[in-house]
């Protein structure tokens, strides 16, 4: 199913061939003269990909392990999202001028959307989970984040997933491209199986890359601060903050499982077949270890 023959798909629009959601499309020419700090970290994810759960680990990092300064505002205050714009919710650029040094930038934009200006001063946390995992849990997050086109069936999301229909577009393109970024850029290549394997390991790499260290204690503090668990009921990270008409918790919450392999639960047969065909075809000569289940 085409976009453009979709009514409901008028809230997305095309920039530089990639779609994105109208409202955020309009961020992406201001953006261009943003002004990066050299001490700025840039997480970025495609979305569903482990955000918010890197974004609440950096913020802790950053804090110390202070919860009571990690309670301070919500995750999309405390980590600016660049692209995002909403009416009557303070937008992404505009929460990056009262952040204090060092500041936590969010971003989910492809490597093409991005000044280069910025690619070139700061550090880039980047976050890849499995694109099945992915695929099923953007299509829930569509069905209750408001500012999204109704994704349809599963069926017909899956197809627009498939062939980059939706917005931020290919989820293909998106982790290669970051992947390549990643051998010549300062760009920390995490995967969200591993974190989920193990979060103290992955928390270690992420301290040696901004060359930090923590006692033993305030990481283990971190990483029971930042299990699915507690974010789940934190309403500092689980978006219960932004207004019902933007987030729809009663249809889906923001913070919905957090699995690794729960595609199991939503892909048929057939469409896992046709999916890892499809995948084989799109990642090949791809180096890439994405894991389906641990």
């Amino acid at each position: 199913m085409q976009l453009d023959q979709d009514t409901s798909c008028s809230k997305v629009t095309y920039v530089k061939g990639i779609p994105l959601l109208k409202q955020f499309a309009e961020a992406i020419e201001p953006l261009q003269s943003f002004k990066a700090w050299p001490d700025d970290v840039l997480i970025s994810t495609y979305p569903k990909s482990g955000t918010t759960w890197v974004s609440e680990m950096l913020d802790m990092i950053y804090q110390g392990g202070d919860l009571e300064k990690c309670h301070r505002a919500p995750t999309y205050v405390r980590v600016p999202f660049l692209e995002f714009k909403h009416e009557g919710v303070p937008s992404g650029l505009e929460n990056v001028k009262h952040a204090p040094a060092p500041r936590l930038l969010k971003t989910h934009l492809p490597v093409a959307l991005l000044p280069q200006t910025l690619l070139d001063q700061v550090k880039v946390v980047y976050v890849a989970r499995n694109a099945k995992d992915v695929a099923v849990s953007y299509y829930n997050f569509h069905q209750m984040a408001k500012v999204h086109p109704d994704p349809g069936t599963w069926d017909n999301f899956l197809e627009n997933f498939m062939d980059g229909k939706v917005a931020y577009g290919s989820w293909y393109q998106h982790v290669q491209e970051w992947w390549e970024l990643s051998h010549t850029h300062p760009v920390l290549y995490l995967f969200y199986e591993d974190m989920k394997e193990n979060p103290k390991r992955e928390l270690q790499k992420i301290l040696e890359f901004l060359g930090r260290s923590l006692p033993e204690e305030t990481m283990d503090l971190i990483i029971q601060h930042t299990s699915f668990e507690e974010m789940e009921k934190n309403p500092m990270a689980n978006y219960t903050t932004i207004p019902p008409d933007v987030m729809d918790h009663t249809v889906s919450p923001f913070m919905r499982r957090g699995m690794v392999g729960d595609w199991k639960s939503t892909f048929t047969v057939a469409q896992s077949e046709r999916f890892d065909a499809h995948y084989a075809e799109k990642m090949a000569g791809c180096s890439l270890p994405f894991r389906w289940q641990l």
